[in-house]
């Protein structure tokens, strides 16, 4: 609140807070000592292939693996993006950074928002989305089935919250 009673949204309590990153099982290190494992192997069954004549698939080997590098590499690269939600009483704020660095953000009023899913009888919650408008955004989608189910039990109390609105103590 300013001096002059005027609400300020910047100043807003912030209800909920979430940055959802995708899932990588194998750091740095780990993919070292992959990728020293496939070398070794690759090289060793190469050059026995070679001992044996059939020097052309060695070749091979090393394409083999030049791809595992490759794909290793992609799958670090999109480990990169990122989703960021926050819920204060006056909006709904989704921050979007894809693997390349473009930045995608919208804003959307809480009071207004449901949160939809899509549920598959055996798998759980396949996808989730805001619905604002008539128009759907989906978000979470770096989630699997469970992990989506605590994400929009907590998205959803948090929205109840927002529609509550703000409680102000101001005994402090």
């Amino acid at each position: 609140m300013t001096a002059g009673n005027d609400f300020d949204p910047e100043e807003a309590p912030e209800i909920f807070s979430a940055l959802l990153t995708p899932h990588r099982s194998l750091n740095r290190t780990g993919f070292l000592v992959v990728m020293a494992f496939v070398s070794v192997i690759s090289f060793a069954a190469g050059l026995a292939f070679l001992l044996m004549g059939a020097w052309p698939v060695l070749g091979f080997f090393g394409l083999d693996l030049l791809a595992i590098y490759w794909a290793f590499r992609v799958n670090f690269r999109r480990a990169k993006a990122s989703e960021e939600i926050l819920v204060t009483p006056s909006e709904l704020r989704v921050r979007r950074v894809s693997h390349r660095g473009h930045v995608v953000e919208f804003v959307l009023n809480p009071l207004w928002v449901q949160l939809d899913r899509e549920i598959h009888a055996e798998f759980g919650i396949e996808k989730l989305y805001l619905v604002s408008k008539g128009r759907r955004f989906a978000v979470a989608s770096f989630l699997g089935p469970d992990e989506k189910a605590s994400f929009a039990k907590a998205l959803s109390e948090a929205l109840r919250a927002a529609r509550r609105g703000p409680s102000y103590n101001p005994v402090v």
